[in-house]
């Protein structure tokens, strides 16, 4: 674990124990449901090296699992995932993403929808209970204002403004696509196709956000365009031209091809026995591909009425 800045309160959860309350491996007991034949372990859903990895891929972060025994700790990847997300300003982000009530869809499966909120509350409150415990001494809690989540000294009261929706323009997609493309130039392939794929899901989120809608938390980029092309219409409609159609066809094609892609190809996966080798040529393409997708789409938002 690199040094701490003491500048930012959230550096307070780097600490070992609380990081291994986060990946999973620390449990708070359990309950008992069917007259206990079924059992729950009150704990963060276990989240195994790849998973962190690829969650870091969701922030437009490389971090490569080290496969055949090169592998760190657990904590140590969600370690330098959190560090990352504090360096950018985006640690309630990351936490709303882990504390979500879809992380725990495996655990939370077969109960009904009132057992699952129960439970989810539950659980997440003895989650940060624990986490609290372990700040406690420090004279610091956890705790979650609205949708965001404060590092705060304890009993001191807090006001948290109402975050304003990110701003996605030609300019947010001509840098993103630039950096990306700086990746192909240093040969980082893996890492242009994770911020392809980063573009489009941001495009996304905030032409959904753009009607008033909640994206969908699953990450799934084929989720999201099926929100997107719903709420703005984008079926395909006889009254066009063909061609218009057949290149709307086209573009979802690519989109497909992207997400496929950054699942079993990018640098969240590290390197399996699915993998291949990407060449430049076919890095420039994803990008390319990426910045013309999520430009159409933007277009799509900005001329909706």
């Amino acid at each position: 674990m690199e040094e701490q800045n003491s500048n930012n309160k959230f550096e307070l959860l780097r600490m070992k124990s609380i990081l291994e309350i986060l990946d999973g491996d620390t449990n708070f007991g359990e309950l008992n449901f069917d007259d206990n034949a079924r059992k729950i372990k009150i704990a963060m859903p276990y989240l195994s090296g790849p998973k962190i990895c690829e969650l870091s891929s969701k922030f437009g972060f490389s971090q490569s699992y080290g496969w055949n025994g090169n592998a760190k700790s657990r904590w140590d990847y969600l370690d330098t995932l959190l560090k990352y997300s504090i360096d950018n300003g985006r640690e309630s982000e990351l936490l709303g993403l882990l504390f979500s009530k879809t992380q725990f869809a495996d655990t939370l499966k077969g109960l009904s929808s009132t057992a699952i909120e129960s439970t989810y509350n539950q659980i997440l409150k003895s989650v940060i209970d624990g986490i609290n415990g372990e700040l406690y001494f420090g004279g610091n809690e956890l705790v979650q204002v609205g949708n965001i989540f404060v590092i705060k000294e304890i009993g001191k009261t807090i006001t948290v403004a109402t975050p304003v929706v990110k701003q996605i323009d030609r300019d947010y997609i001509s840098d993103l696509s630039n950096r990306a493309m700086e990746d192909v130039e240093n040969e980082h392939y893996d890492s242009a196709i994770t911020k392809s794929r980063t573009l489009i899901e941001e495009v996304f989120c905030y032409v959904i956000e753009k009607k008033n809608e909640t994206p969908s938390e699953s990450g799934d980029i084929g989720k999201l365009y099926k929100q997107v092309k719903d709420l703005y219409n984008m079926h395909a409609d006889k009254n066009i031209d063909v061609r218009i159609n057949t290149l709307l066809s086209g573009l979802e094609k690519i989109l497909s091809s992207i997400s496929e892609m950054r699942n079993k190809d990018s640098d969240s996966h590290g390197v399996g026995s699915k993998r291949i080798n990407i060449s430049e040529h076919h890095a420039r393409l994803f990008v390319n591909s990426a910045m013309t997708m999520a430009d159409f789409i933007l277009s799509v938002a900005e001329n909706s009425k």
